[in-house]
């Protein structure tokens, strides 16, 4: 128990023993079971829950005399809700077994070889989507049933919310056989996920927590029209039972006849002649997971040839010829040791969790980030709470939510502070129809180093060497007050600042030269504007030039240049019109920092083909990073911004697009051009033929 335990933040104080541990993990096991499979509200990560349901099988295995017939390790899902009209699976819908690791997944393939009795396989690798298993079978053509896994023979008839999702046939082409069963993934794309969540938050409602949860609660509505509005969406890689039709031989010849019948087949499913090219695949799209616009938590690998399925059998729960290789967790369970708030430049509060430190997404978590007030509040979270924590790619580490069921007796609930942490100790204030709690005193030490730290980020005017530590000492020590300070500062003040020699300082001294002559775009984001960011930016110095036209231009010319508008524009006015501002920036301009650089005036020769048009891209294009492409068309007079309007020139969509934009495109008539057809947008400034 104590392996388990302390991945889950606490040994169990006392050795159990072995008949006890079992009953335990057994009820523990069932009880996360039901969460997930039944009510679509899970507590644990899956990584925690693996290691629970590893935990009873090794005890089953070391004492097979207490091993019976009842244990949640020989079931498959949880039982069918009584919400919905129950189902009888005519094949059933097993799980799979899981590899950890790559170690684990070699393992399976000697397993498979010596089944195999050493003969060769073929293996297909499938994305292992992050959704719901759905069964859809078609009778004489017409969808007669949708239901659910459940155990794995009895599921729930979900038909009237599954007929709500576009990508799901109501009826077959004509040729399809008689009876045919077609097993796949429901989900719900990022993109819709996040929108649902914005609009959420907008009305003050709780967050969807995972597009997981959010598909699954989707399908399990009592009216499909609920289901309708999340917009779900389907990707088919499985037969069941099938009568009559084309006979097939291998499973991608059944995923072939699946595609042909209309119903969605994921593009990137991979035939491989050897183990070696599935590791290949697992670590590349386990570096590239969040690339796509929808989750997925590993790699499904299965046998190929359906005659060498048959002789490889399965086991209680699991076919022996194909295994999921599982992901490292970007989930995971820790201790929530307190509550704190930081100050941004323009005065924002953000709470933020001080964790038992965790490994997580790829690296140790100690802080994650509560976002605000209310989503504190919508969360519950409580210092001494079992927290889960969530860490995807590179995105900044937040705590989703708390284990209810191992929450300590009297943990009190956690109060907003109403004084700024800062050495002025001001009141905190929050504006009526405002999320944000900001301190309002103009000389919080906080807001002037987070506001330096800021303008001298990548993002902004890119300063080396400038980070959080060096700017403390800068002001602590009376050298900068603001931004327009950095730039009368010379080796002899920096140097003696802990850390800084003679070379040290002139190098950082260096950096602060070199960002001069960076683009007007970069010195308006440096600016921390509220609403503008790069993008924006990008475009209005695109259009206007340099930083004095745009600060200066008329609200009503920022507001038509493309993905700028009224609220940005505004923005921009407010904060033009307060005489400090007006004060850094001539000041700035004083101190050498060339407010007109353009960004084509830095560029190479190449032909303004976009002037004035606006390309939005979405997904990934061949070649490119997302900064790139938005660079290249930027360096080609156009502009780059984050979303589609009626003012876009076209669209650029690659793998892994956003579906929200792609619908926006056509509902107002944008072109879309395929990402491997980018280059020749950028040469002609016309949309290819």
């Amino acid at each position: 128990m104590v392996a388990v335990a302390a991945e889950r933040g606490g040994a169990s104080p006392t050795p159990e023993s072995p008949a006890d541990e079992i009953a335990r993990l057994r009820e523990s096991v069932a009880h996360h079971n039901r969460l997930y499979h039944e009510l679509d509200s899970p507590e644990l990560p899956d990584v925690e829950f693996d290691l629970l349901v590893r935990r009873l099988r090794e005890l089953e295995e070391q004492h097979p005399d207490l091993a019976g017939g009842q244990s949640p390790t020989s079931t498959v899902g949880g039982v069918a809700s009584a919400t919905f009209a129950p189902i009888e699976h005519a094949v059933p819908m097993m799980s799979l077994d899981n590899a950890m690791d790559e170690p684990e997944l070699r393992a399976w393939g000697e397993r498979l070889e010596r089944g195999l009795d050493g003969a060769d396989a073929r293996l297909v690798c499938e994305l292992k989507i992050d959704g719901l298993a759905m069964s859809l079978r078609y009778e004489r053509g017409e969808l007669v049933y949708a239901a659910t896994r459940g155990d794995g023979r009895v599921g729930e008839d979900v038909t009237a919310n599954v007929r709500t999702i576009a990508d799901v046939p109501h009826r077959l082409p004509s040729g399809a056989p008689e009876v045919i069963e077609i097993r796949g993934e429901i989900y719900m794309p990022v993109s819709v996920f996040d929108e649902l969540n914005r609009e959420a938050t907008e009305a003050g409602e709780r967050l969807l927590v995972n597009p997981r949860n959010a598909a699954a609660g989707s399908l399990r509505q009592k009216d499909p029209s609920v289901t309708a509005r999340r917009r779900l969406s389907m990707w088919a890689y499985q037969l069941g039972e099938v009568v009559g039709g084309p006979t097939v031989d291998s499973h991608r010849a059944a995923l072939d006849l699946i595609a042909s019948l209309g119903l969605p087949v994921n593009p990137e499913v991979r035939v491989v002649d050897g183990l070696e090219e599935v590791v290949s695949l697992c670590r590349h799209w386990q570096e590239h997971r969040h690339d796509l616009d929808y989750d997925i938590d590993g790699v499904v690998v299965k046998v190929d040839d359906l005659a060498q399925r048959v002789q490889l059998g399965h086991t209680a729960r699991a076919p022996r010829w194909a295994i999921a290789f599982k992901f490292p967790p970007e989930e995971r369970t820790t201790r929530l040791l307190d509550i704190q708030v930081s100050v941004g430049r323009t005065g924002r509060t953000t709470p933020f969790a001080v964790l038992e430190p965790v490994f997580v997404g790829g690296s140790t978590v100690t802080m994650a980030t509560l976002h605000n007030q209310d989503q504190v509040r919508l969360k519950d979270v409580r210092p001494g709470d079992l927290v889960v924590v969530r860490k995807a790619g590179d995105v900044i580490p937040e705590v989703v939510g708390p284990v209810l069921s191992e929450r300590p007796g009297g943990l009190a609930e956690w109060e907003f502070p109403s004084l700024c942490p800062c050495p002025v100790g001001s009141q905190l204030e929050r504006a009526e129809g405002e999320a944000d709690t900001r301190c309002v005193e103009a000389t919080c030490p906080f807001q002037r180093d987070q506001r330096i730290i800021y303008w001298a980020s990548r993002g902004a005017m890119d300063i080396e060497g400038l980070g959080e530590r060096t700017v403390a000492q800068l002001t602590a020590a009376g050298l900068a007050a603001d931004v327009a300070d950095l730039y009368t500062l010379t080796a002899e003040s920096v140097e003696g600042l802990d850390g800084f020699a003679r070379i040290s300082a002139e190098k950082l001294v260096a950096g602060i030269d070199a960002s001069r002559g960076r683009p007007a775009w970069r010195v308006l984001t440096g600016f921390g504007i509220k609403h503008l960011g790069p993008t924006a930016a990008q475009s209005l110095a695109a259009e206007l030039g340099g930083v004095r036209e745009v600060l200066e231009a008329s609200e009503e010319r920022r507001a038509e240049v493309s993905g700028v508008g009224e609220v940005i524009s505004a923005s921009v006015s407010e904060w033009w019109s307060r005489e400090a501002h007006r004060d850094l920036v001539d000041r700035l301009e004083r101190h050498g920092v060339d407010l007109g650089v353009a960004e084509g005036s830095v560029a190479s020769d190449l032909e303004p083909t976009l002037t004035g048009r606006a390309v939005v891209v979405t997904g990934t294009v061949p070649g490119h990073t997302r900064e790139s492409a938005q660079a290249a068309i930027v360096a080609r007079g156009g502009a780059s911004p984050g979303s589609v309007s009626a003012k876009t020139f076209a669209l650029v969509v690659g793998d892994g697009a956003g579906a929200s934009k792609l619908t926006k495109a056509e509902k107002v008539g944008v072109p879309v051009v395929p990402a491997d057809r980018f280059d020749e947008l950028l040469a002609s400034g016309e949309i290819p033929g």
